[in-house]
C-alpha cells in the first residue's frame, strides 16, 4: 500500500524521464487524471490515456522529449507531503524557477496551476512543483 500516491506517480514519472523511457504505467485515481492533465496542457508531457486493468484503472502517460531526446521535463518535486501539509493564499503563491515552472494547487476550483490560482485568487494545497 503506497502511504502517499502522487510521490509514488511523481517519482514514476521521473524514473522513466531520466531512463529516456517513452511512457510509464502507474495505477490510476481522478487526482492522478488530473495531474497529468495539467502537465500534457503545460507541455510537460505530449499526453495520458486511462485504461482498463484486471483490477482498478491504469494510467499510462506518454513523456515529451526535444527532437535530439533531450528532457522537457527538468524536475519534479513534492512539495506538501501526507506528514507535512503546505497550503498557500493567492498572495503567497511563489514563481517556480523565477516562472520558468508551474506549481500545482488544489484548490477549492480544483487542480489548478499557479499561475491560474494567482489569476483566480485563490489558494490552497501546493501539492508538486514542476520544471
Amino acid at each position: 500500500m503506497h502511504t502517499d500516491p502522487i510521490a509514488d506517480m511523481l517519482t514514476r514519472i521521473r524514473n522513466a524521464n531520466q531512463a529516456l523511457q517513452p511512457k510509464v504505467s502507474m495505477p490510476s485515481s481522478k487526482l492522478k487524471e488530473e495531474i497529468a492533465k495539467i502537465l500534457s496542457a503545460e507541455g510537460y508531457l505530449d499526453g495520458y490515456k486511462v485504461d482498463e486493468a484486471k483490477v482498478g484503472r491504469k494510467l499510462t502517460v506518454t513523456l515529451r522529449y526535444q527532437n535530439d531526446r533531450d528532457r522537457v521535463l527538468q524536475g519534479m518535486r513534492r512539495v506538501s507531503t501526507p506528514g507535512r501539509r503546505v497550503y498557500k493564499g493567492a498572495d503567497d503563491l511563489d514563481r517556480v524557477r523565477g516562472g520558468i515552472g508551474v506549481a500545482i494547487v488544489s484548490t477549492s476550483d480544483g487542480l489548478l496551476t499557479d499561475r491560474e490560482a494567482r489569476r483566480r485568487n485563490v489558494g490552497g494545497e501546493v501539492l508538486c512543483e514542476v520544471w
